[in-house]
């Protein structure tokens, strides 16, 4: 089940790439609302990851999350729309940035609580099992989320119920500003070991690194051998959110920036094509880019009449307050 196309791999981390890098400058010109948490730099893992994901499996994210929805499979063009709170997004333009979803594709959505998606992903991967479906999923989740009792909950229910989690730890050094140093005591993996998970460290700036790591869990998950644990070790390019890009934190030292952007993912898968698959692969990125910010931006926002629409599953329409 695993794709392990180096030309699909390399479109997977050239599309967010260039997806956020679009979405910054839409940001900087007042469409998207808000500002969102780049994923410039990390694009290797969800690439990889999702790579080694079958039709039926499912994933959760962070606040930091594009990255997760597109390596999926989303349609780019609705994700941008999502993004600038249009009805024509993912999720009617209600999600947004932190909290994307598209369930048609498995993605049970970005999350901007820290270590949510760890309790989300074993709880839907528990109960698709318990229907007797040959279901894995994906926990997303960054270093600032290892601390999290939450997260730490979902290892031990996983381990417990061998659940076949596969939990990711994009290891990026920093929680929001604060170092890994100054806030993780022990090890990442140490913390899956306690609860008797399997842990291996990979380098998340390459993109078939990655796959390959995951591809052996899921193997090994859907097999039955319980839930596993990837920590990926990998940098972010570009600020927490863009809100630094006004305030100019200071906090990571130019040095360190410098040799963290030195081992691009996208580069490194690149360099595994030929000069003419890069180049055509890079074309059809933008066209596809150029479409998305086309249909975007034409998309009409929502009705204000409509803000206590989706709030039921059922559909019910809530009842608006009264005087």
């Amino acid at each position: 089940m695993t794709d392990a196309d180096p030309v699909r791999l390399y479109r997977t981390v050239r599309l967010i790439r260039r997806f956020e890098q679009r979405a910054v400058e839409l940001v900087h010109g007042g469409q998207i609302v808000g500002g969102i948490h780049p994923y410039l730099g990390q694009e290797g893992i969800a690439a990889g990851v999702c790579a080694a994901l079958g039709a039926d499996d499912v994933l959760a994210g962070t606040h930091r999350g594009h990255g997760h929805v597109l390596a999926r499979g989303a349609d780019p063009a609705r994700m941008l729309a999502e993004l600038c709170g249009r009805v024509t997004g993912l999720n009617a333009g209600r999600g947004g940035s932190m909290h994307a979803a598209d369930f048609s594709l498995g993605v049970l959505g970005a999350n901007a609580i820290v270590g949510a998606s760890g309790a989300i992903i074993t709880g839907a991967v528990w109960a698709h099992r318990r229907r007797g479906r040959d279901t894995v999923g994906v926990s997303f989740f960054g270093d600032g989320a290892v601390n999290e009792g939450m997260l730490l909950e979902a290892f031990n229910l996983a381990a417990l119920w061998r659940v076949p989690v596969l939990f990711v730890c994009e290891n990026n050094g920093y929680a929001t500003t604060m170092p890994v140093a100054g806030a993780v005591a022990g090890s990442i993996g140490g913390r899956a070991a306690a609860f008797g998970i399997p842990a291996v460290q990979v380098d998340g700036q390459d993109p078939e690194g990655v796959r390959v790591a995951a591809a052996a869990a899921v193997d090994r998950m859907r097999a039955g051998g319980g839930p596993e644990l990837i920590e990926a070790r990998t940098y972010r390019f570009d600020v927490h959110h863009t809100f630094e890009h006004a305030v100019r934190l200071d906090y990571r030292p130019p040095d360190e920036v410098t040799r963290g952007r030195a081992r691009d993912p996208v580069r490194i898968q690149g360099e595994r094509l030929t000069d003419t698959d890069r180049a055509a692969v890079d074309a059809e990125v933008e066209e596809t880019l150029d479409e998305a910010v086309r249909f975007a931006l034409a998309s009409p926002e929502p009705d204000p009449a409509d803000a206590l629409a989706y709030l039921y599953a059922s559909g019910m329409t809530a009842r608006t307050g009264g005087g």
